[in-house]
């Protein structure tokens, strides 16, 4: 593992006494359930590095994925291949404009034979849930979601019932093709840890991609590399990678700077900041680190805060975007020595 600084090593020691060794176990366990997972997926999806850390790194935080981009740039595939990497439970739902919320959260159904209604559970209730094309649902469906990826239960027939400790969803969305689709709502895109395409692949690669599919796909090979034990033991080892105070402070400002940007109506919430900060975690021991620097805060702040942003008319008509603020952001926000 890569080092602090000796002063915040010493600190580090005096607080944690004689955990150390056993944090140092911990995270060094934890890469190597990163490597096997990064391994895993980069059988199945050629030339798409970026994306598969960044998918990583929010299953490392417990956050959730919103996967936008065009047709046949992998987005289900790569969903379909986390899902078989891990021995977990995995569910697919195809949203349309006539799914209904109880097509997702369940039903109870009404059994003659005892007089009684028994709940039937939806597909929520699963590990990993790949919600395809999710823009293409309803507003009242897409709000059957709220509740269960920001506070992992479901509230059904006036009962709450706890989501597994694993939930984990990745939803799709085309950006592009706007004909039969409804807008995702500010408070649904914030629950989304990370929003990120993963764009059209080099010729190299693309080639290397025809081969691979010849003869069958490769996910068919695809077998578990790691346990649902596993993930929920690297989402404690990230929490271990320490935060200083400096840098706690950058990635308020970092926020922070979105609320007063010129074009913004809508600036991140603080829940951009604890995820940037979460998510930078991860990064960071992703990178053998077991502290944070201002590098991964960097790397993760398009893909954490962009979706987040609401720009007014007059930015959207302009031609900005909010992928462009937030690189705004950190080319004026001083980062930490």
């Amino acid at each position: 593992m890569a080092r602090a600084s000796a002063t915040e090593t010493q600190a580090s020691s005096a607080h944690h006494g004689d955990t150390g060794i056993d944090a140092d176990r911990q995270l060094a366990d934890a890469l190597v359930v990163e490597r096997r997972l990064r391994e895993n997926l980069g059988r199945v999806l050629r030339g798409q590095d970026q994306a598969i850390r960044w998918l990583l790194a929010a299953v490392a935080v417990g956050g959730h994925v919103l996967l936008e981009d065009v047709p046949g740039t992998g987005k289900t595939t790569l969903a379909k291949a986390l899902a078989r990497s891990i021995h977990a439970d995995f569910k697919r739902v195809q949203f349309t404009p006539d799914l209904m919320p109880s097509d997702i959260l369940g039903v109870s159904v009404y059994d003659p034979s005892e007089h009684s209604f028994h709940f039937r559970p939806g597909p929520v209730f699963t590990q990993i849930l790949l919600a395809d094309e999710i823009n293409r649902a309803s507003p009242r469906t897409q709000a059957a979601l709220l509740e269960a990826m920001g506070e992992s239960q479901v509230s059904v027939d006036g009962e709450l019932k706890p989501l597994d400790a694993l939930f984990f969803v990745i939803a799709t969305q085309n950006p592009i093709e706007l004909h039969g689709t409804y807008p995702l709502p500010e408070a649904q895109m914030d629950r989304f840890a990370l929003r990120f395409g993963l764009g059209y692949i080099g010729e190299d690669a693309e080639a290397a991609l025809l081969d691979d599919q010849r003869l069958h796909h490769p996910l068919d090979d695809l077998r578990p590399c790691a346990s649902t034990r596993d993930i929920l033991a690297l989402r404690l080892a990230v929490r271990q990678v320490r935060v200083a105070e400096p840098m706690r402070r950058y990635i308020v400002a970092l926020v922070a700077a979105t609320r007063g940007h010129q074009g913004v109506a809508l600036g991140a919430s603080p829940r951009a900041s604890l995820t940037l900060m979460q998510v930078g975690q991860a990064l960071a021991l992703f990178d053998g680190l077991d502290y944070l620097p201002p590098e991964q805060v960097r790397e993760a702040a398009v893909p954490v805060i962009a979706h987040r942003l609401g720009l007014d008319p007059a930015a959207r008509y302009a031609g900005q975007n909010a992928e462009a603020v937030v690189r705004q952001c950190l080319a004026t926000v001083p980062t930490p020595d």
